[in-house]
């Protein structure tokens, strides 16, 4: 190169460039919040800044896509955690209603510093309760003041229990206030153009809790303006007993009556389908974004990964928190995924590589970006992590870095790049106002929860 690249990472121990490359001692240069090239040892350019990965393994950054970021006000919250999945919403929907513009802003900028530090580099959010207005805005502006990429997904719930549904009218909407503010969002924030931080994408929450106008005008709303679409989908018998009794079908089904059978479409969780409605999934380009933890720690069964990936459905990983999986590390969520694989299917069934396969290529598949999210390659968005994990965690792991990567642990992100920004060095978040929201997080769960 004639000139000095703007970042070099270099001396990997191993670059994991996609699913079908890797470099032994590689090197990626960044110009432009851009990959520009990759190498191997020896071959490397100048460059202004240089970070070194010495004995490390570098991947493409890990892409979250389905999220609850607000719920981090309310971890662990002792009356909720032994229930079942309706139980554990009815729980936490009258906490949830105390939500307002800082506790999104809040909860938004601590949960995106505790993704970049579990080696997550753009995220789906789903925020759906809305008992005041601009709470999307809020967590956008936390996601502008750090750097983030960020899919803002605008959700929605109008069926309270008074409907037949299951949350307080207090956190629910008209169907004219969800589809105003919806286009609102799109006009004000939505990025459509290539390397974009924000986008915004529209997701009623569930068949459970909206009626099926909203499902099909948010459908329609999102062809005109040519944005994606999520929903949880199957996520519980619950859910088929729901449909069978209110709409007179199965949950996937009515999603299809509801025009959301489309290739800019993704759904959370998608552990209960039958063959045949897989099948049609499948045919339709449905993404799934599959959460390993909240699937276990609900115990309400987990997606057929192996099955989905084998008929071809775009699957990415979730963490699906934080109230219901209390962390947000993409990192433990591959792992997860590779164990469920694994207890599913067989040891055949799923590798470490399939497992970081489906949080980069897969995930970015179902955000609609696998042509500049999810690998290395040049001209992608310039956003990888180098991962540490303590000497003594791998004492003995000389064979493969990416199976010793998930199988030994805990691994942390050492260096977290965004858009060829450093937003993690050294294993800490470069975030220069973390300690002042972690202390005003710290006063809004509290008040939240009614700890003061």
């Amino acid at each position: 190169m004639s000139s000095a690249v703007d970042l070099l990472v270099k001396d990997a121990e191993l670059l994991v460039v996609d699913g079908e490359r890797e470099i032994p001692g590689g090197w990626v240069a960044v110009t432009g919040g851009r990959v520009s090239a990759v190498g191997a040892g020896g071959t490397e350019p100048e460059a202004t800044t240089t970070v070194s990965a010495a004995g490390r393994l570098v991947t493409p950054g890990l892409i979250n896509t389905h999220h609850h970021i607000y719920q981090n006000l309310t971890r662990s919250y002792a009356p909720a955690v032994n229930g079942t999945l309706f139980d554990w919403l009815t729980t936490l929907y009258p906490l949830w209603a105390r939500l307002d513009e800082e506790a999104a802003y809040v909860s938004a900028y601590v949960g995106m510093a505790e993704l970049l530090m579990g080696g997550c580099t753009t995220s789906s959010d789903h925020l759906y309760v809305h008992p005041r207005p601009y709470l999307v805005d809020a967590e956008i502006r936390a996601a502008r003041d750090i750097g983030f990429r960020l899919h803002a997904t605008r959700g929605s719930m109008t069926r309270s229990v008074e409907d037949g549904g299951l949350p307080p009218r207090s956190v629910t909407q008209t169907t004219d206030e969800v589809l105003a503010d919806s286009e609102r969002l799109i006009k004000a924030h939505h990025d459509p153009e290539p390397g974009a931080l924000i986008r915004v994408a529209l997701a009623p929450c569930s068949p459970f809790s909206v009626t099926k106008d909203v499902m099909t005008a948010t459908a329609e709303l999102a062809e005109r303006h040519d944005v994606r679409l999520h929903t949880h989908l199957a996520e519980d018998r619950d859910e088929d007993t729901y449909c069978l009794e209110t709409y007179g079908c199965r949950p996937v089904e009515y999603f299809e009556d509801t025009g959301w059978m489309s290739d800019r479409t993704w759904v959370a969780h998608c552990i209960y389908p039958n063959d045949d409605e897989l099948r049609r999934l499948a045919e339709a380009g449905v993404g799934v974004a599959h959460c390993p933890s909240s699937n276990m720690l609900i115990g309400g069964g987990t997606a057929r990964v192996k099955e989905m990936r084998e008929l071809g459905l775009p699957v990415g990983i979730g963490c699906d928190g934080s109230a219901s999986t209390d962390h947000a590390s993409l990192w433990m969520e591959t792992r997860g995924a590779l164990l469920l694989g694994r207890y599913r299917g067989g040891p055949g069934a799923m590798t470490a590589r399939d497992a970081l396969d489906i949080a980069t290529r897969g995930s970015a598949r179902c955000l609609g970006r696998a042509d500049e999210l999810g690998h290395l390659r040049p001209g992608a968005c310039a956003d990888l992590v180098v991962w540490d994990l303590h000497e003594v965690a791998l004492a003995g792991a000389l064979s493969d870095p990416v199976e010793a990567w998930l199988r030994c642990g805990p691994a942390r992100a050492w260096t977290t790049v965004v858009a060829g920004r450093i937003l993690v060095e050294r294993g800490e978040p470069m975030l220069s106002a973390l300690g002042d929201v972690l202390r005003d997080h710290g006063r809004v769960a509290r008040e939240m929860q009614r700890v003061l």
